[in-house]
This record gives C-alpha cells, sequence and structure tokens, in this order.
C-alpha cells in the first residue's frame, strides 16, 4: 500500500501533533508500506524555524525510511489570530501544489489542524482519485469559542462550513478521544464513518532509563524536595497562570518545587510574570533533549496537565501519555467535563481541580505532598490505563482501517 500522510508537523519536532505523525509513518514503513510524508519545515514548539530551513520553498528528506516532503510556510514571530490562520493558510496552498504532483498513492491521511487542509484533500482527492481519510488532532473551531478567542460571526460560520465540508466528503473520519466521536456524530458524521486513534506511547524498556536522581542532582534538588513538573507546549490553551499562582501560595513551604519546562507562544509572557513574582520555588526551563525528558519524568512527584477554561471537552493532551507509561501521578486541572478529567477520574490517575483556582490547587499540592500512600494509587491507575495507548496495537487497528478504506475505493488507476 502506498500511503501519504500530510500534516503541518513532523520530526524533528519533540512535542505536539509531530511526534504522532512521525510515529504513524514509521510503523506503516516497518510494515512493508510505502510512505509518503507531506509536511512543512520544523518550526514547533518555539514557532521559529532553523536558518537553513528559513528560505527553502521545497526540499525532500529521507527519515527511518520515509520520504518526507517538505514545503515553505509562513511563520510569525509573534503568534495572535491573524498571523495563525495566514501560517495556516500558507502551508495549505504551498503544501497543496506538491501534493498534486507527488507519485500516485493508494490512500491519503490528513492531519488537521489546519483545518482548511480538509477543503484541500478534497480537491487532491478527486484530482488523483485517492480516497482520504481525515484525522483531527483538534476541534479548531470548538477551542477557539470555548476560549473565548472567537464570537458567532461570518468568519465562525465560515470556519464550521469548513470542518462540515470536510467531515462529508472524507471516506473516514477519525479522532483521539472518544469524547471527539462523540462531537462528530453530533455534527452528523455517521457512527460508521468515525474511527478512534488516539495518539500513542511506546513502552520504556528499563534498561533505557536513566537512574533516579539525575534530574534532582542536576538542579540542586534533593530527595525531600517535592517536584511537580509540566512539561510541554507552553500556549494560551495550557492556562499555565494557574501553576504559577499555586507557587505564589505555597512560597513558604519549602518542600515543594515547581518545574516548567516548553517552548511555546506564551513562554516569554510567562517568565516576565514569573520574575515578578519572584518565585524561588519555580524553575523555567527550556524544552528538554529526551534523556534529559525522561529522566525529569522520573524524579518527578506528580506530573501536572493544566487546560484552560473553555478549551474543549474532547481535547485529549498528548503529554499525558509518557506519565501514564512511567506510572507517574496526575495533577489535572480541567474542566470538570473535558476527557482528561473523565479519564483522571475513571481510572484513579491522580487529582483533578478546576482551572482558575489556583488555591485549591495549591491546597491539593500540599495534600498530596503528604499522602504517599494514595500517590501510590495513582500510579497504578497510570500503569494499567497506559496499555490502552500502545504504539503497536493501536497503530495496527489505523492501519487495518486504511487497507478497508484503500479496498472500498471504486476507482483504481
Amino acid at each position: 500500500m502506498k500511503v501519504v500522510v500530510w500534516g503541518i508537523n513532523y520530526a524533528p519536532e519533540a512535542t505536539g501533533i509531530g511526534p504522532c505523525n512521525t510515529a504513524l509513518c514509521e510503523y506503516l514503513v516497518a510494515q512493508g508500506h510505502k510512505v509518503e510524508m507531506l509536511t512543512s519545515f520544523s518550526y514547533y514548539p518555539a514557532w521559529r524555524k532553523s536558518p537553513v530551513d528559513a528560505r527553502c520553498l521545497y526540499r525532500t528528506d529521507f527519515l527511518n525510511g520515509v520520504s518526507v516532503r517538505r514545503c515553505w510556510h509562513y511563520v510569525p514571530q509573534v503568534v495572535n489570530a491573524p498571523r495563525r490562520i495566514l501560517h495556516e493558510l500558507s502551508f495549505v496552498v504551498v503544501s497543496m501544489c506538491r501534493a498534486l504532483f507527488l507519485p500516485q498513492a493508494d490512500v491519503l491521511v490528513v492531519v488537521s489542524p489546519p483545518l482548511l487542509l480538509g477543503a484541500a484533500a478534497w480537491l487532491v482527492s478527486r484530482l488523483r482519485q485517492i480516497p482520504f481519510v481525515f484525522h483531527v488532532q483538534d476541534l479548531q473551531p470548538d477551542a477557539a469559542v470555548g476560549l473565548g478567542m472567537l464570537r458567532q460571526s461570518r468568519f465562525l460560520k465560515a470556519l464550521y462550513g469548513l470542518e462540515l465540508f470536510a467531515y462529508r466528503h472524507a471516506n473516514r473520519v477519525s479522532g483521539i478521544s472518544q469524547g471527539m466521536l462523540d462531537a462528530f456524530q453530533r455534527k452528523g458524521v455517521p457512527v460508521e464513518k468515525c474511527l478512534l486513534f488516539p495518539n500513542t506511547i511506546a513502552p520504556f524498556p528499563p534498561q533505557t532509563l536513566p537512574p533516579a536522581g539525575g534530574f534532582r542532582a542536576l538542579h540542586d534538588f534533593t530527595g525531600q524536595h517535592f517536584l511537580v513538573v509540566y512539561s510541554g507546549n507552553l500556549g494560551v490553551k495550557q492556562g499555565l497562570g494557574v501553576l504559577l499562582e499555586a507557587a505564589t501560595l505555597l512560597r513558604a513551604d519549602r518542600r515543594v518545587r515547581f518545574v516548567i519546562c516548553g517552548e511555546g507562544s506564551q513562554r516569554q509572557k510567562l517568565m516576565d510574570h514569573a520574575r515578578e513574582l519572584q518565585l524561588d520555588n519555580l524553575l523555567v526551563l527550556p524544552l528538554q533533549p529526551e534523556a534529559q525528558y525522561l529522566a525529569m519524568l522520573i524524579d518527578c512527584d506528580l506530573y501536572a496537565i493544566t487546560q484552560q477554561t473553555g478549551s474543549g471537552a474532547a481535547f485529549f493532551p498528548s503529554k499525558l501519555l509518557p506519565a501514564l507509561a512511567l506510572g507517574k501521578p496526575v495533577l489535572a486541572v480541567a474542566d470538570a467535563q473535558s476527557e482528561l478529567a473523565v479519564l483522571v477520574r475513571e481510572h484513579s490517575l491522580g487529582a483533578l481541580f478546576p482551572p482558575d483556582n489556583a488555591p485549591a490547587v495549591a491546597q491539593g499540592i500540599t495534600e498530596l505532598s503528604e499522602q504517599p500512600r494514595r500517590l501510590a494509587g495513582f500510579c497504578d491507575g497510570s500503569r494499567k490505563l497506559a496499555d490502552d495507548y500502545d504504539r503497536n496495537r493501536v497503530h495496527a487497528r489505523f492501519m487495518s482501517a486504511l487497507e478497508s478504506v484503500e479496498r472500498e475505493f471504486p476507482v483504481r488507476r
């Protein structure tokens, strides 16, 4: 089977959607399929291309058996709504021009966002006579409304129209959570057309893990410190201000220490706020290489995942998966109806708090730091749930679905 995966993120990007696209492509290649990845020049999460890539229009890289077709796109230095639209539009237009001239494929997998990629995929599908699967990582219009970034307008109606157009014309519509599939069906997608394709995690072989204590020693944390760690994108949707407020409230507790690690559009704002608060119990780090990242997770006592109010019931934070694989207890700050909150409650992964309630978060951290038996129970819940996101199992199911789409498509060249 010849597969083209079309999405804006790919390796060497280490967070967000990029690692998910990379894992899928490399799995398909390992199973004997030919894979082309149509993508951008890496920019995420720092929102900055490397100087080598900045002036390139197109380039082809070969990474672990995958032909990676890179396309120029606009990356704004300051991310706001109009520039974000131009950023996504530039990728859709430039990459669609390249998609029309790629070698003939059997099936096309289109990863959204960008939402407009669905309409572009329909056009390529019609012209090249290829079936396509529309894989949704983020319900962009719903999230923008929930976060207060968009209000009812003609533009919002146009976004919902583009969304429904993609759902109607795709051969399958896949999503990363059950909540997202429920949302598809409320929007009119037939249940038989929906696919659950969650983000995945590969188990960490014990012999490959760094020894415990290395991260603490490197950053002058002792074994008595209770480490609360956040690692990932530093953006609006994450609502990380609640951790800074909790750190302020726990300033007098010499045991508790906070670590915020990552890159993103809100990084500078977050660092400026932390300096204003003069928090000596908070360490802010850039995105870490894999070995240091794993060392940090191994040494943390509580893994924080925060979501802004209204970020969407179907949003699933992929940063949860490494915590599950390593059996870490979770500090979840999210709306009660969110996918994250449902998982934390149903599988006893950790403690759950509403956004914008820093006093409750601070009190919860204090209580958990004194309850090792309760934390151990959360660790067990994380390890058990990790099996549901096993990379090989999830990818095998999705590959089988792609093969079904190929067989069902009536036009063959």
